[in-house]
């Protein structure tokens, strides 16, 4: 069963929403037992990158998220929730739950933020994420912060660029994917996303 954890501010019902056109089945969770039983995860992410850190620890949720990464559950982040993967943010001074090392930055103070609507990826050809959806597909944005590519590294799966900024749009890690965009916004194409997503097995 796929679990899409509440952390009290996620885009639940817009990831609800996908997940029923597409007919698949899931549960909404928000402890560490939902998370133990889950075959897949899914952490959406709206808002701020503090909220949603302090929300995992006060749900006693981090370190059961953490293990079940590590474990080769397959666990997709949505915009903050790719962020959170992280060491930290500028965003604020929680620590992130540090599966890969590197900090979130904001566009620059001249940037027009958030990051909203519409933009290109350019994608890695062999992503298992975006198998199907061509190389340059468009999907819906709204972020103020983004991972840069440096901090991606070869685990970037499509960048993108706003701003005069390059940055990690999809990341790709064994069977760990974050998505800075919004899948659930970003229609028929989001939804294949969505579903390659879940045609991914557990290790």
């Amino acid at each position: 069963m796929t679990a899409v954890f509440d952390y009290g501010a996620g885009n639940l019902r817009s990831v609800a929403n996908t997940l029923e056109s597409i007919g698949a089945p899931f549960r909404i969770v928000s402890d560490p037992s939902g998370l133990r039983k889950a075959s897949r995860i899914i952490l959406p992410g709206v808002g701020n990158y503090g909220q949603l850190l302090r929300s995992l620890d006060q749900l006693d949720s981090r370190s059961a998220l953490c293990d079940r990464i590590a474990a080769g559950v397959p666990f997709l982040g949505i915009c903050l929730g790719l962020q959170a993967l992280f060491d930290s943010s500028e965003e604020a001074a929680e620590e992130g739950l540090g599966i890969y090392a590197g900090s979130v930055v904001r566009f620059p103070q001249s940037a027009r933020v958030p990051h909203m609507g519409w933009n290109c990826l350019q994608v890695r050809p062999e992503s298992r994420l975006f198998e199907g959806v061509g190389d340059e597909p468009y999907v819906y944005f709204a972020n103020s912060y983004y991972v840069p590519t440096q901090a991606a590294g070869e685990r970037a799966a499509a960048v993108c660029r706003y701003a005069g900024q390059t940055f990690c749009a999809a990341l790709e890690c064994g069977n760990t994917f974050g998505v800075q965009f919004h899948p659930e916004k970003s229609g028929p194409l989001g939804q294949r996303i969505v579903r390659n997503f879940l045609g991914v097995q557990p290790c």
